[in-house]
């Protein structure tokens, strides 16, 4: 992900430093059937049929559908996960989402309408048994 700054002549460049890992993004109306994997941040728009495993977020917007785990450090959903979903930090679960499966993390929101069908697994920080990130 490229941010801009402007040098002494008042140009603005691109600064080619790598925020997080990057972001890759599964745009509407793509549907990725396997694992997605990354160091950074996943948004999904589309579908996933697989697990999605990234070490900084995974965003899945408002319609947006995965039939698999997900794994992170912070987990925000407005679309549906048919799965399980760990994440070592946070889960927010917003007034459009569907949960179908288990939750583990340290802090969660649930927004007024956001359904989670499945148990939730609250821990502590480096608690034994905590939501470590698997490594596939």
């Amino acid at each position: 992900m490229a941010l801009l700054r402007e040098d002494s002549k008042g140009n603005s460049k691109a600064d080619v430093r790598r925020v997080d890992g990057g972001l890759s993004i599964i745009a509407s109306g793509t549907v990725i059937t396997g694992d997605v994997k990354t160091d950074g941040t996943v948004k999904v728009e589309g579908e996933v049929l697989g697990n999605v495993y990234a070490g900084q977020q995974v965003l899945l917007a408002r319609g947006s559908r995965v039939k698999g785990d997900v794994q992170s450090r912070e987990a925000v959903i407005g679309g549906i996960v048919e799965g399980a979903i760990r994440a070592t930090e946070r889960v927010e679960i917003q007034a459009t989402a569907i949960v179908q499966g288990d939750v583990t993390t340290q802090r969660i929101v649930i927004a007024e309408g956001g359904q989670v069908n499945g148990g939730l697994e609250m821990t502590k920080k480096g608690a034994p048994g905590g939501p470590e990130l698997m490594r596939p």
